[in-house]
């Protein structure tokens, strides 16, 4: 199944299976009856092969396949897994690694009216928040390219990467790739696509299909002569999103003439398209509205819906997350819906089962739209639900926390391991390596700990299936890990302590000294300011779940750096102050500018509010965005000033 330019592909994806998993992920792509009984490391061996290769142009399942079978079947089992949470990474090519000037995220999809007027409804609200009329916003409609994503800041050009990373590919432009439109260098995002018609009357017969040709033009090997005569015929472009043809104006209008304005964007340029993309325009509101790992909540991608049908519920089945979220599984009578046999549907979590009904016996009507699984749209007969008391992974104690049901045994939990180990590299932030394929092949041969990973040498490494350039760098990725400076708050979070993200551990060690903790009572938790009193007693297991785990890992020599203040700061300017950073910043990272801050007593935001004292204006600020913040009350300040108060010298 697999041919040489395949592997090469995965080699290049450090995709290393072994020969026995790559024989099973094989059978697993060709033959889709057989993905009920798939182990959970081979599903997701088979994901990431059929994502690379997708990715490199070289598809060996189709993308209703990958969608409706292969990812459905992930989100069934691991909702929160990375695969369906961050940027689908692309193979590397030939070229310097570097980060990019922007982030580049995926995009929400959306395969209804009501998604998306629920999408606009989010927007409404968060309008609301910082006081902007939602009457008066300008949302954008554009195609959804269906070409191979990059970004050009007018010196560079980057491949997408990981979102965060990509490589260097301006010998593109070099081979004489032009933007389209005859368009001007540096406009950002965009895509490098190729005209549909041309590559039917030209090209189908050298390449298996666009995307094919598309990551051929990005390759660092010489391109062929019919290749190179497409570029020169400007039937291969490099078209930014800023140049594309689009609808805008405010939501009444599009919501009124919503399937007209689809259609006709749709079909508005001769280029692979597979859907539209919904956005809004104001810069505050994008700013305010932020983006989760996986894409911005100000833009959505739309896709039409297909099918619907309704079912009988046989049984709903309680399955453990890897973030410990018990995920309820409807097992339905088989029903054939969109050209798939469908036999199971998520209920997305424990309070739509009970609010809902759905339970065994209960009719309901499942919709296959574009989603990477079948959706419960309604529940048209209720039927007595079954709710879990104990974790079916560990037998652990459930807990509510919202909606969900929840595991809080995150270190003994046989279903959390993975997702444990691969939390703290990830957390970390100062290491490479040590990312979702390595934890798997690393669990496959017993390991369970993160300790257990810290005391592995390159033979060891090796001895697993890893390369010995590979099994040697990672050993010097665990090096550098213990030997990088890394905030004390940042080093707790990355246990993965029920309750204890980021935010909480930095607040919580402004008071305390990270040694601490483990003799903190609940009434000490629930003293400071953010934590609620029915999560202290879960807070306290979690750090009794991680002492030992703490005192191995910490007996390694981190190289942490205390967060708790010494001395009295608060006589500080910026003491008690909220500030939040915006614009280009030339005297450090917001990174760095944020630590400094915190460091005399400052708190620092993601967005404007009233409830914020200095807005740090760097470069390239719109002066909508620092008029919107005056208006509320807001000082505005530049870099200088900031560092003026930084060092306390105020007049």
């Amino acid at each position: 199944m697999f041919s040489d330019s395949h592997r090469q592909i995965l080699d290049q994806a450090n995709l290393n299976f072994s020969a026995d998993q790559l024989a099973r992920v094989t059978e697993l792509l060709a033959n889709q009856a057989l993905i009920n009984a798939a182990g959970d490391e081979d599903l997701i061996a088979a994901l990431e092969v059929a994502n690379a290769l997708y990715r490199a142009g070289a598809p060996i399942v189709s993308d209703a396949d990958y969608d409706f079978v292969y990812l459905n079947e992930l989100k069934r089992r691991q909702p929160e897994h990375p695969l369906l949470h961050e940027v689908e990474p692309e193979p590397v090519f030939a070229g310097k690694t570097v980060d990019l000037p922007v982030v580049m995220l995926s995009t929400d999809k959306a395969y209804s009216r009501e998604d998306i007027e629920r999408w606009a409804a989010r927007i409404e609200k968060a309008a609301a928040d910082i006081g902007e009329d939602f009457r008066a916003l300008t949302f954008k409609v554009t195609p959804k390219l269906d070409g191979y994503a990059a970004y050009d800041d007018g010196q560079l050009l980057y491949t997408r990467g990981d979102g965060r990373k990509g490589q260097d590919i301006t010998r593109v432009f070099e081979r004489g790739l032009q933007v389209a439109g005859q368009g001007a260098r540096g406009l950002g995002a965009g895509e490098i696509v190729v005209g549909r018609r041309y590559f039917d009357e030209n090209l189908a017969q050298h390449f298996d299909n666009p995307r094919n040709f598309q990551a051929s033009v990005i390759k660092e090997k010489e391109l062929e002569e019919h290749a190179l005569k497409a570029i020169a015929d400007h039937a291969a472009v490099f078209f930014p999103f800023a140049l594309l043809p689009h609808w805008s104006g405010p939501w009444s209008e599009l919501i009124a003439d919503f399937e007209a304005i689809v259609q006709d964007i749709w079909h508005k340029v001769d280029y692979d398209v597979d859907g539209v993309i919904l956005e809004i325009t104001d810069e505050p509101l994008k700013q305010y509205l932020g983006a989760t790992r996986h894409h911005h909540r100000w833009q959505i991608a739309y896709k039409e819906n297909l099918a619907t049908a309704n079912v009988k519920v046989v049984s709903v089945t309680p399955q453990t997350s890897r973030s410990g979220r018990i995920t309820p599984v409807a097992e339905l009578e088989p029903t054939r819906l969109s050209g798939a046999l469908l036999s199971r549907a998520t209920a997305h979590h424990y309070k739509m089962v009970v609010d809902k009904g759905i339970g065994p016996g209960a009719l309901i009507r499942l919709a296959r739209s574009g989603e990477v699984i079948p959706k419960i749209e309604e529940v048209l007969e209720p039927a007595e639900p079954e709710v879990p008391a104990h974790c079916p992974s560990c037998g652990h104690e459930l807990i509510w926390d919202n909606d969900y049901l929840i595991c809080p045994n995150n270190l003994a939990c046989p279903a959390q391991i993975s997702n444990s180990m691969e939390h703290f590299f990830r957390v970390l932030k100062n290491n490479d390596g040590f990312g979702a394929a390595t934890i798997k092949k690393l669990y496959e041969y017993g390991i369970r700990r993160v300790d257990e990973i810290y005391a592995l040498s390159a033979e060891q490494f090796e001895s697993m299936g890893f390369g010995p350039k590979q099994s040697q760098n990672l050993v010097e990725q665990l090096s550098r890990s213990r030997s990088e400076a890394v905030e004390d708050w940042r080093f707790l979070a990355a246990f993965g302590v029920f309750r204890m993200g980021l935010g909480n551990c930095e607040r919580l060690l402004a008071h305390y000294q990270l040694d601490q903790i483990f003799g903190l009572s609940e009434a000490d938790i629930v003293a400071i300011e953010g934590f609620a009193e029915k999560t202290a007693a879960v807070i306290s297991e979690g750090f009794a779940n991680i002492k030992d785990l703490y005192e191995k890992l910490t007996g390694l020599g981190f190289n942490l750096q205390a967060s708790q203040r010494k001395g009295d700061s608060s006589a500080h300017p910026l003491s008690g102050k909220t500030l939040v950073f915006t614009g280009t910043l030339h005297s450090g990272s917001r990174d760095d500018l944020a630590k400094q801050a915190k460091a005399k007593g400052a708190k620092v935001g993601s967005s404007v509010s009233a409830k914020t004292d200095y807005l740090v204006a760097g470069d390239n600020v719109g002066a909508n965005k620092t008029a919107a913040a005056r208006d509320k009350g807001v000082t505005v300040i530049d870099e200088a000033e900031f560092l003026q108060l930084l060092n306390g010298d105020v007049e």
